[in-house]
């Protein structure tokens, strides 16, 4: 799902009638501890507290402009991507219902019921709220949102322009990995700026399906995905995620729940960011690999803020929760 320099400056534009840039910021203390020139690119910064925002901005205003006979939009989520359909359907006066799983982080849960989402609480899994949320989009006539989608890589897209025009030209970009848009979004704009930046995709060790998907170069489902590292909580990859994944990524790296949870500490201790789980993921890889990063100017997306209070309560405490 290739897209142009006008796709990206037409989605650019749109994301700017509603936010403005986030910033990056190259943190000194992180110099210090892995020896690296580390960009902090702050996507917790949104309306929304994570990155996804700007797809659901990009695929609602498609759908304003090319489908408005649509009553209203269904999709699932762990929650970045339902705040942001909720954030842009509020926009654009369009209807958004959520499937979110039972037991979904409670403030991601209010968050979306605030931006005017109908939130429905079904299934043990992300997987089992997306079955369910695609059986009610029969049912009721809405339009079911993928979590992965081409209107929604190249919202998200938008960021990582953002972090190539502040930054240069990165040696390296460490990202989170979910359903996938996120490390589309960056392989598609270093390819469309010719650059040579490697990108490395982080997931989390109870949570390996994209990582086993890589290394088989096919798409590898999991019995579970019993993390806490929420964002990341994928059992099956998308095939056409992986596509581009598989063609464009140097390697996709797994970390420990442990590592998870103390990279949330480094980054708050280091920048006075609070970063949710899988905002935290990037760095984490990068501590995990910090003698290749030495020397090196390297990127890290913090790609949302969104952890419950509780959470950051057990984490900053020095604990990793447990599913």
């Amino acid at each position: 799902m290739p897209f142009d320099s006008k796709d990206l400056a037409r989605a650019a534009n749109i994301v700017a009638n509603y936010m403005a840039p986030t910033p990056q910021y190259a943190w000194p203390q992180l110099r210090e501890l892995v020896n690296a020139e580390v960009w902090v690119k702050h996507e917790n910064h949104t309306p929304t507290g994570a990155f996804k925002v700007r797809g659901g901005l990009v695929y609602v205003e498609r759908l304003r402009r090319e489908r408005p006979e649509v009553k209203g939009i269904i999709s699932a989520t762990r929650g970045n991507h339902g705040q942001s359909l909720a954030f842009a359907g509020r926009a654009a006066g369009v209807n958004v219902t959520i499937v979110v799983p039972m037991g979904n982080s409670p403030d991601k849960n209010a968050a979306m019921r605030s931006f005017g989402a109908e939130l429905i609480e079904h299934g043990r899994d992300f997987q089992e709220s997306a079955e369910h949320a695609f059986e009610l989009s029969t049912e009721r006539g809405l339009e079911m949102v993928p979590s992965y989608h081409p209107d929604l890589v190249l919202g998200v897209a938008t960021y990582a322009k953002e972090l190539f025009d502040a930054a240069g030209e990165l040696d390296t970009v460490y990202v989170a990995v979910g359903m996938g848009s996120g490390i589309s979004g960056i392989i598609n704009v270093r390819d469309l700026l010719g650059l040579k930046t490697e990108v490395i995709g982080v997931v989390a060790k109870e949570a390996p399906a994209t990582a086993l998907s890589f290394a088989s170069g096919r798409v590898v489902s999991t019995d579970t995905a019993n993390t806490f590292v929420d964002g990341v909580a994928c059992r099956t990859p998308n095939p056409t995620a992986m596509a581009l994944i598989s063609s464009g990524a140097a390697r996709i790296i797994t970390v420990s729940e442990d590592e998870a949870a103390e990279a949330m500490r480094v980054l708050f201790r280091t920048t006075h960011n609070i970063a949710e789980p899988a905002g935290a993921l990037a760095l984490a890889g990068l501590l995990s690999e910090r003698s290749l990063a030495s020397e090196k100017r390297v990127g890290i997306i913090q790609s949302g803020g969104n952890a419950d209070t509780e959470l950051v309560l057990e984490v900053f405490s020095g604990h990793t929760p447990t599913i």
